[in-house]
């Protein structure tokens, strides 16, 4: 329980990237008011430069310290789309949440975006009550890879036996969170 509470006290750090000086600033400050360290850059090129991404040579990079990635969808030489593309298409990062945001409602956009692999599409202006559906994906990457492991491999690793084995081990505070996030 020690572990999962330290977990909880971990402040997660966030990568924003917005075209948008004004859309870059309010998510920023929504961010930080909401206890969150934030990076923001104002590209997907900065973004990349700063994930490690923007040369073959540098994908190996490893480790950048970044929770999670959220992302304006319109922006001038790579769309947000492009950039959670690239940052799924990575060996090292696609296991980072990417959320996409858009002032523009179209349905076959978020839709695209979602099954490329972004965790949520949020409608601009980004609001608080946004900011705060952000948690649960950085408590479901933090609690399944606190040994570095990947959600997708812990993922793959669940099964109906192995989840009836940790009910049975009276563990059940610990598999109640693990499946709960997991299962979102």
């Amino acid at each position: 329980m020690a572990q999962v509470q330290a977990t909880m006290d971990t402040q997660f750090h966030v990568l924003a990237v917005d075209d948008s000086i004004i859309d870059r600033k309010l998510i920023e400050r929504l961010l930080k008011t909401s206890s969150y360290q934030v990076t923001a850059v104002d590209s997907g090129s900065k973004a990349l430069e700063y994930l490690g991404l923007l040369s073959e040579e540098n994908e190996g990079r490893g480790e950048v310290g970044v929770n999670l990635i959220i992302t304006d969808y319109s922006m001038p030489e790579m769309t947000g789309y492009d950039l959670l593309r690239k940052i799924k298409g990575s060996t090292y990062l696609k296991d980072i949440p990417v959320i996409i945001m858009s002032s523009e409602n179209v349905p076959s956009r978020i839709n695209r975006c979602l099954e490329e692999g972004a965790e949520e599409f949020f409608l601009k202006p980004v609001q608080q009550s946004d900011v705060n559906r952000i948690k649960p994906h950085l408590m479901r990457e933090k609690v399944l890879s606190p040994n570095s492991l990947k959600r997708k491999s812990m993922v793959e690793c669940i099964s109906p036996e192995k989840t009836r084995k940790c009910n049975n081990n009276h563990n059940n505070n610990l598999c109640d969170i693990f499946l709960h996030n997991i299962c979102e």
